[in-house]
């Protein structure tokens, strides 16, 4: 890469963040002042949006017809901090988010999500964990519509992990659809430890959802593994599980 490409993807990159730091304050007045979940939710879409509205870059959102008009729960990929916001400004806003427990811990952050509907599940504290669980499992079968990350976390290696059961959990026990979701370009546009994102176009893959009647619904395992099978299918990532039998399997002897 030449100077001059170097120079207009740092300018480029700063740009961005600007704009972030833009929609972010948005965000922040409208969960102070707006009355309502439901405008909330709104809001806040609207602000993910303009995160990428504003510098320019391109989103491909394919399958929108794929979502079932009732409630349901979406599962994606993982690649970067650009996922979320991407989901959130680009999937209907009646989907609330199930993030990461940690972000309790950083006020700001935990105030804006929680007034904009977003679940949080602890990852490290046992008992912590079950609770967030059991609160997930009752909001689903509650009737409302959630977004995972069923991976938990991301990785500079390219590639899907393994999916946590919680999302499929709750829909099992909710019977609600699952959607997978396969998202192209994140990790391009922002990888782990680049501080700087590139102008990177970037797709939103909506596949046809697991309906509770699907056998591939017997169990929140299978159903997981279903999951992930069919974003792979559609994703140009390796699959970073090790396959029972495969070369790569760790022996149990």
């Amino acid at each position: 890469m030449n100077w001059v490409t170097r120079s207009f993807y740092a300018v480029w990159g700063v740009l961005a963040w600007l704009s972030f730091a833009v929609a972010a304050l948005l965000a922040l007045l409208a969960a102070l002042l707006v009355p309502g979940k439901a405008r909330r939710q709104k809001l806040a879409a609207l602000a993910c949006r303009a995160v990428f509205v504003m510098p320019r870059v391109k989103v491909n959102v394919n399958g929108m017809d794929n979502l079932p008009s009732g409630d349901c729960i979406v599962v994606a990929n993982h690649a970067s901090y650009v996922d979320g916001p991407l989901l959130k400004g680009y999937l209907p806003g009646r989907f609330n988010f199930v993030i990461k427990g940690e972000l309790r811990d950083i006020p700001i952050a935990h105030f804006l999500l929680r007034r904009s509907g977003a679940k949080f599940v602890e990852r490290t504290e046992q008992s912590g964990s079950a609770r967030d669980a059991r609160r997930i499992v009752k909001a689903a079968q509650g009737g409302e519509s959630l977004a995972f990350f069923p991976e938990g976390t991301f990785r500079k290696q390219a590639g899907v992990g393994r999916f946590r059961p919680g999302a499929f959990v709750a829909a099992v026990r909710s019977a609600l659809p699952v959607v997978p979701v396969a998202i192209s370009g994140t990790r391009k546009m922002l990888p782990s430890g680049r501080l700087l994102p590139w102008p990177v176009p970037l797709t939103i893959r909506i596949l046809p959802a697991i309906a509770p009647g699907d056998p591939d619904f017997a169990d929140n395992r299978r159903l997981a593994e279903a999951a992930r099978q069919r974003i792979l299918e559609v994703l140009d990532e390796p699959d970073l599980v090790p396959q029972a039998g495969s070369a790569n399997s760790t022996s149990t002897n």
